[in-house]
């Protein structure tokens, strides 16, 4: 006689019954007294699970939306209600804006103190409606594998993305039977024959063809089917901005990424294709500089767009050919397409490979530290599978231009364009990957949005390196700033602490580079010293950008204000 299995005890104990039937590893949390009967579960699959408590919501919820784009699992994080969830909706919209897969519980009122405005009371469904794939409250504690089932699927499903589940204190302690779900399986769909009949075609007609990686949702597998089919097609690739990991930067095929500043060969090669094989992205504004590389609605490049979420399709450009499919299915399958004898484009791609070459290549700029030699040791001396993580600033661009990206999920990056990611990203990659070397980069703003978890860091003896590039200026506002009021400076300075002594505070490794030469014993030891570690790099606020000081963008600014 078949017997379906059954949870029972407190909702707190289903849900953790649950979470270790998805396979979920890892919980990021902040504390709070309206998710105890949770924590106290966890207390019991500690072997299974591991929690790593943060000092700050808003890294909690980064951690988690780290782990789901390593992992193509669903991050977990657990905060409390109010300003436990307010704190770390940064991490859902980030989760939202870059399709990743994350679940977000918040420990919430009781039940019968609810619709009164009671100690911390926020309607989530409200709250998190346009930043979620799906957002609900689980009033009954029977129904808790029901709705973890639905929130791991939609997580994972289609285009992937957050789900944020509400928990009534006094329903995690209800006593109660639940019947049990099975772990959550992906679901996506697949190119049909006829799309893949049509790519077939416009491919053998095209002479300007360019494919651009993008989204999320890859695996190994389907990264390396798809280097197999650009290499059959010799096709130029690029990868969308912040995907960078989606296709080996040393490849002779890579055209660069398509990104804020990106390369101006690239754009005009971009705007000159014929066919554009856009497989990933969303075609959001960063990756189209602007909305400006594709017409709107009708691109006049032929557009072949593939995503996994139906509804993003034609929802700004109007494709020759729409795909609806997940990566790993649509990889698999123009892995295995056969290119004619002779193709249209020949040697674009070691054309468009050059192109990047040399604009990966650092200039020199002035004073004592080049930034531009930092990342050359860097990309020289790490290993291909190390993790770079870094939130928002012009102190990017350095990585984004200069470092090369070898392997899958490598880069740890906001496509949201938020502060503060890199810190807590690092931390959950480490946690993860313990065997990986594991780098964050930050500017002085950046870093001290997130540096509190430098504790969290030690108290797991996580050796994440963290670099932090101080220049004294929210440097990307400042530059915007003098762009658009030239010499009216306000708003923008910062006053920072000495970055080294304030790692060396919680037991860290810290040191501080005022010159290029400094930074590389500077790197060794840190390593060497087995602890989480801070590189403070000081930079003249001068330096802005590879090409420009900010002193020039000043006087540009003020020569095009007297036309």
């Amino acid at each position: 006689m078949h017997t379906d299995p059954i949870h029972a005890g407190s909702g707190g104990k289903i849900l953790v019954d649950c979470l270790v039937t998805h396979g979920v590893e890892h919980v990021f949390c902040v504390p709070g007294e309206s998710y105890l009967d949770v924590l106290n579960a966890l207390y019991d699959v500690r072997e299974q699970i591991a929690l790593r408590v943060c000092r700050h919501e808003s890294g909690a919820s980064n951690m988690a939306e780290a782990y789901g784009k390593l992992t193509g699992r669903p991050g977990i994080a657990m905060v409390t209600r109010g300003p436990g969830a307010t704190n770390a909706s940064i991490g859902i919209h980030t989760a939202y804006q870059d399709s990743t897969p994350l679940i977000l519980f918040i420990g919430q009122v009781a039940r019968d103190c609810m619709d009164r405005e009671a100690f911390q009371e926020i309607d989530y469904r409200r709250m998190f409606g346009q930043m979620s794939k799906w957002t609900a409250q689980i009033d009954d504690a029977r129904r808790i594998p029901e709705y973890l089932s639905r929130a791991f699927h939609t997580a994972v499903s289609g285009r992937p993305g957050p789900v944020v589940l509400a928990l009534p204190e006094d329903m995690l302690r209800d006593q109660v039977s639940a019947p049990a779900a099975p772990r959550f399986a992906r679901v996506a769909a697949a190119p049909a024959p006829a799309a893949l009949q049509q790519l077939s075609g416009l491919l053998a007609q095209a002479e300007r063809p360019l494919a651009i990686l993008g989204g999320s949702g890859w695996t190994p597998q389907a990264c390396a089917d798809l280097r197999r089919f650009a290499e059959a097609w010799q096709l130029p690739v690029a990868c969308a901005f912040r995907f960078q990991d989606l296709f080996d930067n040393t490849h002779p095929l890579y055209a660069g990424d398509v990104g804020i500043g990106i390369n101006p060969k690239l754009a005009q090669r971009v705007r000159d294709a014929d066919l554009v094989l856009a497989i990933g992205p969303r075609l959001g504004e960063m990756t189209t500089s602007g909305y400006s590389l594709f017409d709107i609605p009708v691109p006049k490049q032929q557009l072949v767009h593939v995503h996994a979420g139906a509804e993003e399709l034609g929802s700004v450009y109007a494709a020759t050919l729409a795909v609806n499919s997940g990566m790993p299915e649509f990889a698999a399958a123009v892995a295995e397409l056969t290119p004619p004898a002779a193709l249209g484009w020949q040697n674009q791609g070691a054309i468009a490979h050059a192109d990047y070459l040399a604009w990966s290549t650092p200039p020199q700029v002035d004073g004592p530290v080049q930034m531009g030699d930092i990342m050359l040791y860097l990309r020289d001396h790490l290993p291909a599978d190390a993790i770079i993580c870094n939130g928002a600033g012009n102190y990017a661009t350095w990585v984004h231009r200069f470092y090369r990206f070898r392997h899958f999920k490598s880069q740890l990056a906001p496509t949201s364009g938020a502060m503060g990611y890199g810190v807590p990203a690092a931390i959950a990659a480490k946690s993860l990957y313990p065997q990986r070397c594991v780098l964050a980069f930050a500017g002085d703003g950046c870093f001290m949005m997130s540096s509190s978890e430098l504790a969290t860091a030690m108290q797991y003896r996580l050796p994440v390196i963290f670099i932090v590039v101080n220049n004294g200026i929210y440097g990307t506002i400042r530059m915007h700033q003098e762009r658009a009021y030239p010499a009216r400076v306000h708003g923008t300075a910062l006053t920072n602490p000495d970055f080294a002594a304030f790692a060396r505070s919680f037991g860290a490794f810290g040191t501080v580079v005022e010159q290029t030469a400094d930074f590389m014993p500077a790197f060794e030891q840190a390593r060497a010293s087995g602890l989480p570690a801070v590189i403070e790099i000081r930079l003249s606020p001068e330096v802005i950008t590879p090409t420009l000081t900010l002193s020039a963008i000043r006087a540009q600014a003020q020569q095009a204000s007297q036309k």
